[in-house]
């Protein structure tokens, strides 16, 4: 069971690849995961920004990518590394198991 966070949040985050978990453990995970986005970027609207830009730096050409795009490709990496702790707190990680974010 993968579940949309919160309403006013604009991106959804699922627990992927992880051996079978009650879906209320499943969910704080996925919740602890968006929340840990949102306090690093101020917010889902944030999240969703940076989110696309990261998206545009890994497929795009990087000399296309402004130094302000560069900047927060970076910062989205470090942010989900951090989102990635938290959300596997209480948890023992699953191997191949990741978090996936979705817009909209």
């Amino acid at each position: 069971m993968h579940a949309t966070i919160d309403a006013p949040t604009a991106f959804s985050v699922n627990l992927c690849d992880f051996p079978e978990l009650p879906a209320n453990i499943r969910l704080d995970a996925e919740s602890r995961y968006a929340k840990a986005l949102e306090r690093a970027f101020g917010g889902s609207e944030a999240v969703e920004q940076a989110y696309g830009v990261y998206c545009y730096a890994a497929d795009g050409d990087e000399s296309d990518a402004s130094p302000e795009d560069k900047a927060q490709a970076l910062r989205w990496v470090k942010a989900v590394e951090l989102a990635r702790q938290a959300g596997f707190r209480d948890l023992s990680e699953g191997e191949g198991a990741y978090f996936e974010v979705r817009l909209g």
